[in-house]
């Protein structure tokens, strides 16, 4: 019993117990021949106490009473020393395994109700198969006294008896050869009663705390020296402010130290003590996304050892078993296959191979690394079925070939694959309609282009002409035909040399 203030533990304080078995007698031989020799008389004593608060009868809880009922009972004093040999004693129960404290904050009374689970001894079989306590018994009583308790508690087969014969056989009969049940008749009432009437444990104080961390969780493991220290001690009575940690934790899966180290951080706290959400909702996405991000890397890489060792071992496995295609589902064989595979081969090799073996065929040389990288992420994060990936590839090759991407990018993948997630195309039929009803939409879009009229083409379209076209004047076809006579030829050396004759008089 871990308890670091003995305020916290006294024979004021609360407690019950529950027990769900029942003392034999292998079981008092035990706890006085084996268990007594380890923790001591006084401890199987309490034990016994323990028992007694639940009715032999019964199974169960036993009634919430004041722990001064133990100290008495026990001929402790109600004071330190008394409470520290209870917890003493508690203590050296729980180490060999009889019993379970738990600690319950109660808010309405702000104290704590202690819950003692016994547990049963273990069986003589069960004990010696365990080392350490077999190992505790040896060197409370000697190697000697271990093993002439162990002959004591064992009754050995009678030597005529060949027990461990190899002639052995189950000849038992099973429960549905000798009963029958009514299947198709359900008893609703009847199950509802016994869920409401329930023996077994009830688990909802252990509900409550997996689904978000206590005080007790977030001041453990909080540095002592931090100078929101203060700050963090206020949560304890501050059932909204704790209430608004944990849904920061659930919202963004953090684990209790990822929100210590949160709660540690400067300007989390206002000047009165009080957390300010929208700030430790920023730096809790921002943590969320980083590990998001490092578990994500850490996948891809796992995820290529794994398939390298599955390569490694692909000899010594059995085959797959192949699926086939119907053939409404058939896709077309790329140009680069028309010489190697028919429609048929293609298909089933769409089907049945991993998308590894696919990118091979389109790249006999090396796969480049950067597309790898993209499909790697899609398989490991996507968690897209081969098939599905296979179909993803297809279909962007077939984009390729028909020069409608210059490129296969990381974000138009992403996209692509993100589009198929969201519609649920988990199966190879399904990502074959997906594609043809992309492929007639992106028909549809183009035919919608092709038609526009010109005057209505976006300035800022690739199409569209940014300059107006000015004619150009074009010679005339007369002027091409017609010709210079010999007589008006004549005429004009003639009018030239006299215009020649004239400049040279005017010098």
């Amino acid at each position: 019993m871990r308890i670091t203030n003995l305020h916290h533990f006294s024979e004021n304080h609360s407690f019950c117990v529950y027990r769900d078995f029942g003392l034999g007698t292998v079981d008092g031989t035990m706890l006085s021949q084996v268990y007594q020799p380890m923790v001591g008389a006084f401890a199987i004593s309490l034990y016994h106490l323990l028992v007694q608060q639940v009715p032999m009868e019964k199974v169960g809880y036993s009634p919430v009473e004041q722990q001064r009922r133990l100290f008495l009972t026990l001929g402790l004093e109600p004071s330190e020393k008394g409470r520290k040999l209870l917890v003493e004693l508690t203590s050296k129960l729980e180490a060999v395994g009889l019993l379970q404290t738990s600690r319950i904050y109660l808010p309405e009374n702000d104290d704590y109700l202690y819950e003692y689970e016994l547990q049963a001894p273990l069986s003589p079989a069960e004990f010696f198969k365990t080392q350490h306590l077999t190992l505790l018994l040896r060197d409370k009583i000697g190697k000697f006294a271990v093993l002439s308790l162990q002959e004591q508690l064992w009754s050995k087969e009678n030597g005529d008896f060949p027990g461990r014969s190899m002639n052995k056989e189950n000849i038992s009969v099973p429960f549905y050869e000798i009963f029958e049940l009514n299947a198709h008749s359900i008893d609703y009432e009847l199950e509802q009663a016994i869920a409401e009437v329930s023996i077994s444990r009830q688990p909802g104080l252990r509900i409550a705390e997996e689904e978000g961390f206590n005080y007790a969780d977030i001041i453990l493991r909080f540095p002592r020296n931090s100078a929101n220290r203060t700050y963090v001690e206020g949560l304890r009575y501050n059932t909204e402010q704790l209430g608004t940690v944990n849904y920061v934790a659930r919202k963004y899966e953090l684990s209790v130290q990822d929100l210590c180290r949160l709660l540690d951080e400067d300007d989390i706290f206002d000047p009165d003590g009080r957390i300010l959400q929208e700030e430790l909702e920023r730096r809790a996405n921002l943590f969320f996304r980083q590990e998001k991000k490092r578990k994500g890397e850490r996948q891809v890489q796992g995820g290529k050892v794994i398939s390298l060792r599955q390569q490694e071992h692909a000899g010594t496995n059995e085959a797959p078993l192949e699926h086939a295609v119907q053939m409404e589902f058939y896709v077309e064989v790329p140009p680069q296959f028309m010489e190697k595979c028919d429609i048929h081969q293609y298909n089933m090799m769409l089907r049945n191979e991993p998308y590894t073996r696919l990118l091979k065929t389109f790249f006999p040389g090396a796969i480049p690394d950067n597309l790898l990288d993209i499909f790697e992420n899609i398989d490991h994060n996507y968690k897209l079925p081969s098939e599905v990936i296979n179909v993803l590839i297809h279909y962007l090759m077939a984009l390729l070939t028909s020069g409608g991407e210059q490129r296969i990018n990381r974000n138009f993948v992403n996209a692509i694959a993100s589009n198929m997630l969201m519609k649920q195309v988990n199966t190879y039929e399904k990502a074959v309609h997906y594609i043809r009803e992309q492929a007639k939409v992106k028909v549809k879009n183009e035919t919608a282009a092709a038609g526009a009229p010109a005057g209505r083409a976006r300035p800022y379209s690739r199409n569209a002409r940014l300059k107006p076209e000015i004619p150009i004047v074009q010679s005339t076809g007369t002027d091409q035909d017609g010709g210079v006579s010999e007589e008006e030829f004549a005429e004009l050396i003639k009018m030239a040399e006299m215009m020649q004759a004239g400049k040279n008089n005017g010098i």
